[in-house]
């Protein structure tokens, strides 16, 4: 028996989630992210590139500071040396929302020069999910060449497609649905998605 009450080889459930903000478009997302779990047992560490500071200034009211202080955990972008740079640091995996195309090429390629490349990276290779919220439109044959192998190394591709049958109305609306929906990828329970429950059902609501 172990200190923390565990038997020897037993897999514990650590409860950390990686969440990653890098310079794309759609900040929003990993804040409303970290809103969602903040008040959960759910340990989110938290790595924001400097790209998305300047993203977050152009997108939102949020200040950097208000971001950091919805995570548990914060790290420097360049700071390989941290927890999440390490597979022994047991977490649930990652979720990079959103994701830039420069973020998915370094994962892709191996150039794991940031935390948050480094940190996909060990997540990758341990076998954990990883989320890319991958923020492009259109797509050029050398984005889906590096979508197409990031999903073959076990990547999730995770673009934030609006669900339109659940009528939103708002901007908050398709914000919030997205991250219920990635939030259901990565197997944590939530509220926050309307679900579609057959069209017979969706017609009679609407009568």
């Amino acid at each position: 028996m172990r200190e923390d009450g565990s038997e020897s080889g037993q897999v514990q459930n650590p409860g950390r989630l990686i969440v990653a903000i890098s310079g794309a478009s759609g900040a929003i997302l990993g804040v409303r992210l970290l809103q969602v779990l903040q008040n959960t047992p759910i340990q989110t560490h938290l790595v924001v590139s400097p790209a998305a500071v300047q993203t977050l200034a152009s997108e939102t009211d949020f200040t950097i500071s208000q971001v950091e202080s919805l995570a548990h955990t914060i790290y420097p972008h360049r700071d390989i040396g941290a927890a999440i740079a390490s597979g022994s640091f047991k977490t649930m995996g990652m979720i990079i929302a959103p994701c830039s195309v420069k973020t998915l090429s370094s994962i892709t390629y191996g150039i794991t020069d940031d935390l948050i490349s480094r940190a996909a990276d060990v997540c990758l290779k341990e076998g954990r999910p990883v989320i890319a919220v991958f923020r492009e439109t259109p797509l050029h044959v050398g984005h889906l060449r590096a979508l197409t192998q990031f999903a073959e190394m076990g990547g999730i591709v995770f673009p934030p497609v609006p669900a339109f049958y659940a009528r939103p109305t708002t901007i908050d609306d398709m914000v919030t649905q997205t991250v219920g929906r990635i939030l259901d990828r990565i197997g944590i329970d939530n509220q926050l998605v309307r679900r579609w429950a057959g069209l017979k059902d969706e017609l009679k609501r609407k009568t």
